[in-house]
C-alpha cells in the first residue's frame, strides 16, 4: 500500500534545514535592503554643474545647482541637466541594489542549476 503524501523515495535533504537556511536568507536580504535604503547616490552632469543625490530608497534627497548653470535663457539646459543627473544617480542605486541581489542569489547556489 503507498504512503499518503510526501514524495516517493523520500525528499533528498533535510527538508528542515532548507527552511531554516530559507529563513535566515530572508533575515539577511532583509537587513541588506535597509542597510542600502540608509545610503547615498550623487551623479553630476555638465562637469559638476548640476549634481544630484538619492536615497537607496530612489528618492531626491538633495539638488545642488552652481550659479553659472542657472540662465534664464537657457532653462532646457539646466532642465537636461538635472534629467541626466538624476538618472545617473538612480541608476548607481539601482546597481548596488542588483549587486545585493546577485551575492544573495550567489549563496543560493543557483549559478549551475540546482544542487539535487
Amino acid at each position: 500500500m503507498a504512503k499518503r503524501g510526501g514524495f516517493p523515495g523520500g525528499m533528498p535533504g533535510n527538508m528542515n534545514n532548507l527552511m531554516k537556511q530559507a529563513q535566515r536568507m530572508q533575515r539577511q536580504m532583509e537587513e541588506n535592503q535597509k542597510e542600502l535604503e540608509t545610503k547615498e547616490f550623487t551623479a553630476a552632469a555638465g562637469g559638476g554643474a548640476v549634481e544630484v543625490s538619492v536615497s537607496g530608497k530612489k528618492e531626491i534627497i538633495k539638488v545642488k545647482l552652481s550659479e553659472e548653470v542657472v540662465d534664464p535663457e537657457d532653462v532646457e539646459m539646466l532642465e537636461d541637466l538635472i534629467v541626466a543627473a538624476t538618472n545617473e544617480a538612480l541608476r548607481k542605486a539601482e546597481e548596488a541594489n542588483a549587486e545585493i541581489m546577485n551575492k544573495m542569489a550567489g549563496g543560493l547556489g543557483l549559478g549551475g542549476g540546482f544542487p539535487f
